[in-house]
């Protein structure tokens, strides 16, 4: 049985919360999970594909399969590919109203924008609202 949003947040506050804390380990563990993030082609590392308001490039490109939306990203930096991981992990193959209502609490729960700074955090709500764009725009197509 697939998990739901909330389950996989609380999955990932649990295993940020086996850091205790400790800042170093936190960047470390992130830009960890980036390295597990499939590469996307070459050649959708183009402007269109670019999530605006990032200090780092993060390209984002999006399937419709099944009635689901299937994300697939990449960036220039460790940190916001592991950022973006983070949301791909929680959002990938759901349906366009799982996507759009979706209430991602974990960032705050894990003190993330302690971590990174106000600058990627407000990359990160960047990429929420992207990701959410493309639901909607799914959810308009039917």
């Amino acid at each position: 049985m697939t998990k739901n949003i909330e389950e996989i947040q609380n999955e990932i506050i649990d295993e940020f919360d086996l850091l205790d804390g400790d800042r170093e380990s936190t960047i470390f563990y992130i830009m960890e999970l980036g390295q597990d993030l499939p590469a996307i082609d070459e050649s959708d590392k183009v402007d269109e594909n670019i999530i605006k308001g990032c200090q780092s490039k993060v390209w984002l490109t999006t399937d419709f399969v099944d009635g689901h939306v299937i994300f697939n990203a990449d960036s220039n930096t460790d940190i916001t590919k592991g950022l973006i991981s983070l949301l791909i992990r929680v959002l990938n193959n759901r349906t366009p109203q799982e996507i759009i209502n979706a209430d991602l609490f974990f960032f705050d729960k894990i003190g993330m924008n302690g971590v990174i700074g106000s600058q990627r955090s407000n990359g990160f709500a960047s990429m929420i609202k992207q990701m959410k764009f493309y639901a909607l725009a799914y959810s308009a197509k039917g």
